[in-house]
Formats: C-alpha cells, sequence, structure tokens
C-alpha cells in the first residue's frame, strides 16, 4: 500500500499546476515589495500579470554564483531577504562564501517530505553526521526530523572512532548525510568487527550517489534515498521508493532553460534547474541552481504526480560539490591571489564520487620555496574547509581554457 506525506503529493497535475501559478503572482509582488534585489530586478513587472509559466519565463534569473558578489555589495545577504535578519531564525556560511538566512517556522527548509518518502516516521532515531557548524545542512535535517516526530542524535562530522561508539550504543535505525561519509563509517566499523546492521534508512545529499554504491548499501540492508536541495532553497526534489527519478516538492515551481541563459529547454533536453520558490522569508524568482538535470516523463510508479527529474546530470558551471561542500572558481582565484609568485592554478578533483581527491597544481617561474606546498595546503583548507594536496607543475602545461576548477571524477 502507498503511503504518503500529504494528499498534495497524490492531486491531479493540472490541480497542482493551476494551484502554483495562482500563487505565483502574489509570490513576485511580494519579492518586489520587500526585497531590495527583486525591487530592482523586477522594477519593470507588473506581478498581476505573471501567472503562467511563459510569463515567468520573461523574468530574468538569478543565479547562485553570483550571490556572493551581490552579499558583499549588499551586507548581509544581498538584498533578496524580504524578513531583516533581525526577524531570522539564524544566518549560516557556507564556502564562498554564501551567506543563507533560516526562518522562524517549522520546517522551513521543507525537508519532512523527503525524509518520510525514504521511510522515516514519529519515533525513528535519526543519526544526523550534517555538520552544525557555519553550514545549515544539519539543521535542514534537524526540523525535517522534528516535524515528523523523530529523535535526532547530532553527530557532525569527522571523529569516526566516537562515531561508531555512539552508533554501536544508541542503535539508530536512519542515517542522513553523505553517501561516502556513510561507506566509510560502515567500512570502519567492519574492520573493527562492528557490523551496522542497525541502520535500515538513509536520506543521502550532498554528493551523487552513483549505482554501484546504491547496490553496496542495499548488499548490507540499507535502502539508501536521494534528497536534492540547497541552503538557498530548501527541498527541490526527492526520491521515493519506486526509485524512478526525483519527484519535485509542493511548494517550488522548477524549470530547466539553458544552461547558463534563461530560456526554458523543451521536455527531454537537458537543461539547468531553476527554481522559483514560495517562501515568504527569502522569496527567490527564477533562481539558477548551476546544476543540469532533465524531465523524466509520466508519472512516478509510486503514485505521486509531480514532475520528476532525471537525477543530477552535471553542472552548467565549474563549481564542483566535493564531501558534500561546494568549492567554487571564485576560491582558487583568492588563492591565486594570495600568492603572486604562482603563474597559474587549477584545482582538480579526481577518484571516484565518494572516494574524490582535490589537487592544486601550480605553476611557478622558479623553484618553489622550501615551505610554500604546505602554505598552499593550508590557506586551501581555509579557504575551501576541505583538505587537499598541492602540487608543482612545470609552466605551460595547465591549460589556457580558463578552468580555475575541474571535475575529474569518475562517474558510473
Amino acid at each position: 500500500m502507498n503511503d504518503y506525506f500529504d494528499t498534495l503529493e497524490i492531486r491531479a497535475p493540472e490541480v497542482r499546476e493551476k494551484a502554483l501559478l495562482a500563487a505565483l503572482p502574489a509570490q513576485v509582488s511580494h519579492a518586489r515589495s520587500h526585497a531590495a534585489y527583486f525591487s530592482d530586478a523586477l522594477s519593470d513587472i507588473d506581478a498581476s500579470e505573471i501567472d503562467s509559466r511563459d510569463a515567468l519565463a520573461g523574468l530574468p534569473v538569478t543565479r547562485k554564483s553570483d550571490l556572493a558578489a551581490f552579499q558583499v555589495r549588499h551586507p548581509p545577504l544581498g538584498g533578496l531577504n524580504a524578513t531583516p535578519v533581525s526577524g531570522l531564525a539564524h544566518v549560516y556560511q557556507s564556502p564562498g562564501p554564501i551567506y543563507e538566512p533560516d526562518g522562524r517556522g517549522s520546517d522551513w527548509w521543507r525537508f519532512a517530505r523527503a525524509m518520510y518518502a525514504a521511510g522515516l516516521r514519529p519515533g525513528d532515531l535519526v543519526y544526523n553526521t550534517y555538520s552544525y557548524h557555519f553550514t545549515p545542512a544539519g539543521m535542514m535535517i534537524e526540523t525535517g526530523a522534528a516535524r515528523l516526530g523523530c529523535c535526532v542524535f547530532p553527530a557532525g562530522v569527522g571523529q569516526t572512532e566516537l562515531q561508531l561508539e555512539a552508533i554501536r550504543h544508541l542503535k539508530p535505525g536512519a542515517y542522513a548525510g553523505t553517501p561516502s561519509f556513510l561507506k566509510i563509517l560502515i567500512e570502519k566499523g567492519e574492520a573493527a568487527g562492528a557490523h551496522l546492521t542497525c541502520i535500515r534508512r538513509a536520506t543521502l545529499s550532498g554528493e551523487a550517489l552513483p549505482p554501484s554504491l546504491r547496490a553496496w548499501f542495499n548488499g548490507r540492508g540499507i535502502t539508501a534515498r536521494q534528497l536534492y536541495g540547497t541552503a538557498d532553497l530548501g527541498l527541490i526534489a526527492f526520491e521515493s521508493d519506486a526509485q524512478a527519478g526525483l519527484i519535485v516538492d509542493e511548494n517550488v515551481l522548477v524549470e530547466l532553460v539553458e544552461p547558463g541563459g534563461t530560456k526554458p529547454v523543451p521536455d527531454g533536453e537537458i537543461g539547468e534547474v531553476v527554481v522559483t520558490n514560495f517562501n515568504p522569508d527569502y522569496p527567490l524568482i527564477r533562481f539558477a541552481t548551476g546544476d543540469l538535470s532533465s524531465v523524466e516523463a509520466g508519472i512516478s510508479p509510486c503514485g505521486r504526480t509531480n514532475m520528476r527529474l532525471k537525477g543530477w546530470l552535471g553542472r552548467a558551471d565549474q563549481t564542483v560539490k566535493v564531501r558534500g561542500m561546494f568549492v567554487h572558481p571564485g576560491q582558487i582565484g583568492e588563492i591565486g591571489k594570495r600568492y603572486p609568485e604562482l603563474v597559474r592554478l587549477r584545482l582538480r578533483v579526481e577518484g571516484r564520487v565518494g572516494d574524490d581527491r582535490m589537487r592544486l597544481l601550480c605553476e611557478t617561474n622558479d623553484t618553489p620555496p622550501e615551505g610554500l606546498a604546505a602554505r598552499l595546503q593550508e590557506t586551501l583548507r581555509d579557504v575551501t574547509r576541505l583538505r587537499g594536496e598541492v602540487d608543482f607543475v612545470a609552466v605551460g602545461s595547465l591549460p589556457t581554457d580558463g578552468k580555475l576548477v575541474e571535475d575529474a571524477r569518475a562517474y558510473d
């Protein structure tokens, strides 16, 4: 028997579309009236006329990749917030840096729907390995779990031995975090003779879930389901037990547009995921995530009737996600500014998803002075919050294609 978070998930597609489009003019008007950025960006728009997808497609796109620059010019949130900071619950900082708000409402990021689809129920103990420090991911799971009536262990990241001790003692039935960290915990536990058989459900996000890794989890009795969301937008789409694409959340309107552009692509073609939300605190109109996907035709076999995405199909820009953290080309450029002795540099992400490595490749005219590699490693970690290696390469060996970040990982 199918089990749904609410009846919104199974309403007729035309009923959903009518409801979303009916709410659109008020949200556009709200953004223009209360958020300084949109007051300027939408100054020539008659909000009452934005009542169709065609009309929406005529509005400008705001790109996540531009947020850091907006926030430098107009701190703290770039003028995109409709609720002043004094009225928010938290402000977070993600790599970029990009600052994100958190409102005072229940399940502000709307994660409960995805967690319910992943099999979490009232009374479940959720082992939450997302960070509660600086970035909002830990609280995104926390508030979704609270909405469902779940108990949460706020594990955070790192400290593997302590994590294993806590899991052995608490025996949580559900895990929330990145796929790669769950694999690390399981492998460390197995090596120590402690098989983590208590974990039966996993809500995974922050990085790709290759079919081979899903099968690896299945072989250990773990049902793994993906959640697609961002700190800015909250939940965008989620996976159900049908494992037939990512089902779009009921409280967002998703478009797929030409990568880097504004025009919607025909159904079936790969496009950049652009989202309009209905959040009164942080109203984002045509917000380009930088992620690529395409539409999965038809309705999910699970009975949920909303639009489906085929999953993550790449990036429209140079931004990459490593171990659940975004790395932006601007961060690598910042490292270059701090070290004028570098002629050219490029961050290469290698390995396989879930077992990825960062290498900062650097060209210098002269023999690198002693200690430079160690200083660069420390700077790389400070700027990106991720560890990486540093290699010096011959001048002229790096491509002159303008890229500062290269994703050379294998995806299967």
